[in-house]
């Protein structure tokens, strides 16, 4: 059953598994995917006694804004402060959190800037937070070519692209992304739906063009953005989760993220597996999770 949580601009979806007083894990998906990533993950999470939560980032699915004036931000400090909003709104103090893409971005963030929230991080990819002040320099070819997605947002035609074929473009990514995963088309239309959201597109639109500072972002979040400039190391236990056949991260990336972590660090490759890690090999995330627990 989805449940709803006010924070200062959101009512956030979720849904709520396990035991209501076992050790809480929250579960975070990325772009373009939503909480039923977490299908197969949720099962042994709460046969183990954890208190399992899996919201819908905001944009996505039921999850909506209070206010029509709030800016429809997708910056990385938004998703953090939506985490924190949601740990707050339904009385959890600390948590492992979990998650890859845009749900992992937010994981990290919340990590390294408020470690007493966190009992321990999984992350798919490594060190997901963004240095926006690098982000127009130029990468290889090939790396540059698995990112034309974000380079076709930053024009309207992108944005109408993404408008008008949401559901196609999706599946585009997912195909790409996880070259190995045959998933079903009941499978993706399950994740589809929460693209209907109204602000779905203005959300994604804005995330990928603040991530290379061509448009300002939300205000409110101004000086959390200027600590992450400094790159912030998370000090809390974390395992990193790369799979090999990783279509849009290249597995190299992460090779050298230990930089970024404490003592209490551990990067698992994960053979054949893409992007998408909760949904192509659940039970490997899930036992990533359980070990922190």
């Amino acid at each position: 059953m989805v449940k709803q949580v006010e924070t200062s601009v959101l009512s956030i979806a979720y849904e709520e598994h396990g035991a209501p007083n076992g050790p809480p894990v929250v579960l975070l998906h990325g772009f373009p995917y939503d909480i039923h990533a977490y299908d197969e993950v949720v099962p042994p999470l709460a046969a183990a006694g954890c208190r399992v939560i899996v919201p819908y980032l905001r944009g996505y699915g039921p999850t909506h804004f209070l206010s029509a004036a709030t800016p429809r931000s997708g910056q990385q400090a938004a998703l953090a402060h939506d985490l924190l909003g949601l740990l707050d709104g339904i009385g959890i103090e600390r948590s492992v959190l979990a998650g890859y893409d845009w749900g992992g971005r937010a994981a990290c963030i919340v990590a390294a800037l408020w470690p007493q929230r966190v009992r321990g991080l999984v992350s798919g990819g490594g060190y997901n937070i963004q240095h926006i002040p690098s982000a127009l320099i130029p990468q290889a070819p090939e790396i540059e070519l698995q990112l034309w997605y974000q380079y076709y947002f930053q024009g309207e035609r992108g944005r109408r692209g993404l408008e008008q074929n949401r559901y196609e473009l999706g599946k585009l990514l997912w195909r790409l992304w996880s070259p190995n995963w045959p998933f079903e088309e009941s499978t993706y239309q399950r994740t589809a739906a929460s693209f209907d959201n109204p602000d779905f597109v203005p959300v994604v639109i804005h995330s990928y063009r603040h991530r290379f500072g061509l448009v300002p972002g939300d205000p409110a979040f101004e000086e959390t953005e200027r600590r992450l400039t400094e790159q912030p190391q998370i000090a809390v236990p974390t395992i990193v989760l790369h799979g090999s056949a990783n279509g849009v991260i290249p597995l190299a990336s992460s090779e050298a993220h230990h930089r970024f972590f404490g003592a209490a660090y551990e990067r698992r490759v994960l053979a054949s597996a893409g992007h998408n890690l909760p949904q192509e090999v659940p039970l490997d995330f899930a036992a990533a999770v359980l070990s922190l627990i």
